[in-house]
């Protein structure tokens, strides 16, 4: 059994969020997708201090599942550079199973 692995991102518009988020979900690379309130990012960008709304998603899924769940929001994803946070996290064994059966052929 896989431990638990939370990914981090943002993205543009809440539309862009809900399209990745159903699209990794539907590939079975990630078994939830919370697409949260926007909010103000604040960060340097090519010598440059920008502040733009945001949206931020919280990905769930296995250890094993991870990286290919990264390299596929690289891909959807409208950024140049999407900043994308892998986490590892503790949970139930419930939680577990329930994310290996959404992750699992």
């Amino acid at each position: 059994m896989s431990d638990l692995a939370l990914l981090h991102v943002t993205f543009g518009t809440a539309e862009e969020a809900e399209s990745v988020a159903r699209a990794v979900i539907e590939e079975r690379l990630a078994a939830c997708a919370n697409v949260m309130q926007s909010c103000t990012s604040i960060y340097r960008w090519k010598d440059n201090i920008e502040t733009e709304i945001e949206v931020p998603v919280l990905f769930k899924t296995g250890m094993e599942q991870a990286l290919a769940l990264r390299d596929r929001i690289t891909q959807l994803h409208s950024y140049d550079t999407p900043a994308i946070e892998l986490w590892p996290a503790a949970t139930s064994e419930a939680v577990l199973e329930w994310i290996d059966e959404s992750t699992g052929d």
